[in-house]
């Protein structure tokens, strides 16, 4: 166990973290007990995790590299540099990709077992020859421009997230000079898989575009008489950051706008090939594309790439394991509005468990409500053909004012937040696109009603984004709620957002809602240094800790001081986790755990013990620097005494679990919290689903000791 103090650094560094995050990823496409459909998924996810964290990370690294010559300190990546760090990413990465090919090989070795096989151009049958020179005349040909790269004094631009095939054409009789082509393959057209004739019934033969292309690159380059081909895939991984020039004269959307456009021309971060490439086609194209070994942009791979792809595999499973499906909360059962539950009491909604179709009902109703006079809401990302949007124009054209908060530089949806950001004005609601240098990360709605001349305010705070189709496999909460302590803080929110030239005030003024950048991490560190101050006096200290990321430098300060005093701390973090959770001075040693299972857990839960009056948060902030410093998010505190102990209980079962758990340890070695094999099993998002559905069956819809809205109104006036 190493000892803090001993350590050159206080913190693993966050990229590190990360690529262990993404090696619990691996892992489960490892896992044989896990369905062959969902591991092929997760090397899905892998990959494409992986092509984010170059696209983001390792571009960020590379600028910090070379804007201080690889050797200055770099605060935010601790005693290390970053040239250091991009040396230790490659060779992780390296292993990783060796790791990645072993797990595909065994998967495609359990496809044929149960007779599906994924064919290449020089497996094909009579039968599939012939369906495959039909279907490339007449789906693929149209979809490809080869381009004779030598011949172009430009080279041709080539595209983050597309896959290409380097051809090399020439004579067996070395009677005409070697030409190099390029041929993209149109994935995004055509995607990328073809079901193939089978020569059996209970068969089922696959194959990739890109081998489609190579079965036929004899007819693509007929034209030029040569005889021999051999063709190899290779991708492009680009400088995704959006630069923001300072030019004032420029409005907000042509600064993002004009990042989009320079986006698709980013510095080439990575190039990942198959390692049979032929040797000249490779020392061509690096040097097409400014490329040198020693820069480790490199990455030798197999046959096949764009693993992404791979999450959408052709559903030809005999065993067809289902998802498990979302039920309606048991106080909205029997209702026949979402909002009068709503207004009597609150109900707090865990995702991909309960059905997200409550959030879009009480939409819906306050959309056609003639007592609702406004709603205000906040969007980060939005599923791709959005019911939350299609209720916010219906409540436009019922004559309700709608402001609509869009987050136009959430990272990978700028383009799609601003055609909704277009369509959203055609209607005549009120876009709200942000603030500089500050994303607005909270999840919030805010519906004003008016009732007996009184106005009351109801909506929600959640963990999540307002997607219906993430909310299918993300793990969130969606507190629905009328308090008008909690909503009053929503509402000043809101006004910060409208009105945030004339500084922050209305965050300060917040009593309920613990808001960033103005009260969160000042809020932290004073329940953390409570809770080290009670320790230090022999009395109960606890804090439980639930999110995606735990990086920031000063709150891990203050854990440590926690640890070592005698305070109890347990861990629930899915992806990056700087902390060292092992040290001999701990009085009581540090549980964190990560848990990586078929859904994906996104919320955020902060507990703290506070001398047995417990304080219970939901948030949209990760303990991080860019969350807690340069976002708006909001901290819920939960008051109502069912849910505090719902929420307390799933937890719980998440820190019992002893499958999917695995141990956040100083070395990163993701073991698996397997400590007892003769324990019951507690795979914790099936107990969760199963706890959450019998208290759906037992429970009568009674409703919880809170006001209603008349004693809410009484009580105001």
């Amino acid at each position: 166990m190493t000892n803090d103090l001993e350590m050159k650094r206080k913190t693993i560094p966050r990229d590190i973290s990360w690529l262990s995050f993404n090696a619990r990823v691996l892992q489960e496409a490892a896992d044989l007990t896990v369905p062959l459909r969902e591991r092929i998924r997760f090397l899905g996810i892998f990959s494409n995790n992986m092509d984010e964290f170059f696209r983001v990370r390792v571009a960020t690294l590379k600028r910090m590299s070379e804007y201080s010559g690889g050797k200055s300190k770099i605060n935010m990546h601790l005693e290390l540099s970053p040239a250091k760090i991009l040396n230790d990413i490659q060779s992780t990465v390296l292993e990783q990709q060796d790791e990645f090919n072993a797990i595909w090989e065994g998967i495609r070795q359990e496809l044929e077992k149960e007779k599906t096989f994924l064919v290449s151009e020089k497996e094909l049958n009579p039968d599939q020859q012939e369906f495959l020179m039909n279907y490339f005349e007449e789906e693929v040909r149209s979809n490809i421009i080869p381009l004779m790269v030598e011949s172009i004094p430009q080279f041709p631009f080539l595209r983050d997230k597309s896959i290409y095939l380097g051809v090399v054409l020439s004579r067996q009789d070395n009677s005409m000079k070697k030409k190099y082509a390029l041929i993209e393959v149109p994935s995004r057209v055509l995607g990328r898989f073809v079901l193939l004739p089978s020569p059996a019934p209970d068969e089922h033969h696959i194959i990739l575009l890109e081998d489609i292309i190579r079965y036929n690159l004899r007819s693509i380059f007929a034209y030029f008489g040569y005889d021999t081909y051999g063709s190899w895939v290779f991708k492009v991984t680009r400088d995704a950051e959006i630069d923001m020039d300072n030019d004032i004269s420029t409005n907000l959307i042509q600064k993002i706008e004009k990042g989009l456009k320079n986006r698709r021309k980013g510095k080439p971060v990575r190039f990942v090939y198959d390692k049979e490439m032929d040797k000249g086609l490779l020392e061509y194209l690096m040097k097409r594309l400014n490329l040198t070994r020693k820069d480790g942009n490199l990455i030798p791979g197999g046959r096949i790439h764009n693993f992404r792809h791979f999450m959408d595999f052709p559903d030809v499973f005999p065993k067809k394991g289902q998802r498990r499906k979302s039920f309606v909360h048991p106080l909205l059962v029997s209702t026949p509005r979402v909002t009068d539950v709503v207004l009597e009491q609150d109900v707090m909604l865990h995702f991909p468990y309960h059905s997200f179709n409550p959030v879009i009902d009480m939409l819906r109703e306050a959309a056609i409500d003639p007592n609702v006079t406004a709603i205000k809401i906040t969007c980060y990302r939005l599923a791709s053909n959005s019911k939350i949007i299609n209720t916010l124009v219906n409540a436009v054209r019922n004559g309700k004012h709608v402001t609509v908060m869009l987050e136009l530089r959430a990272r990978f949806d700028e383009e799609a937040n601003l055609e909704w950001k277009e369509r959203l004005e055609d209607e005549g609601v009120k876009v709200l696109i942000g603030i500089p240098n500050m994303k607005i990360h909270a999840k919030l709605c805010l519906i004003k009603k008016r009732i007996n001349n009184f106005t009351i305010h109801y909506g929600f705070v959640s963990t999540g984004n307002l997607n219906e189709k993430t909310a299918r496999v993300y793990g969130d909460h969606c507190l629905l709620t009328s308090n008008r302590f909690i909503m009053a803080d929503v509402n000043r929110i809101f006004n910060y957002l409208e009105n945030w030239k004339e500084g922050t005030a209305p965050l300060k003024a917040c009593k309920a809602l613990i808001p960033c950048p103005t009260g969160l991490r000042k809020e932290l560190l004073k329940m953390t240094i409570r809770e080290t101050k009670l320790a230090k006096e022999n009395k109960k200290a606890a804090i439980t800790i639930k999110m995606n990321s735990l990086s920031d430098e000063e709150l891990i300060d203050k854990l440590y001081e926690a640890a070592r005093s005698g305070v109890e701390i347990k861990l629930i973090i899915r992806g990056i986790f700087c902390m060292f959770s092992e040290n001999s001075k701990f009085i009581i040693p540090v549980k964190a755990i990560s848990i990586i299972d078929e859904y994906l857990e996104h919320a955020r839960i902060f507990i703290f013990h506070n001398g047995g009056n417990e304080k219970v948060y939901i948030s949209s902030a990760d303990w991080m620097v860019r969350n807690l410093d340069h976002r708006v998010e909001a901290t819920c505190p939960v008051l109502d005494e069912t849910i505090r102990k719902e929420l307390k209980d799933i937890l719980e079962i998440q820190l019992a679990d002893n499958v999917k758990a695995r141990w956040l340890d100083n070395e990163l070695l993701n073991k698996y919290k397997r400590d007892d094999l003769s324990e019951k099993k507690v795979r914790s998002q099936i107990e969760i689903y199963n706890y959450l559905y019998h208290k759906a069956l037992s429970e009568e819809a009674v409703p919880h000791a809170q006001p209603s809205v008349g004693e809410q109104i009484a009580s105001a006036s």
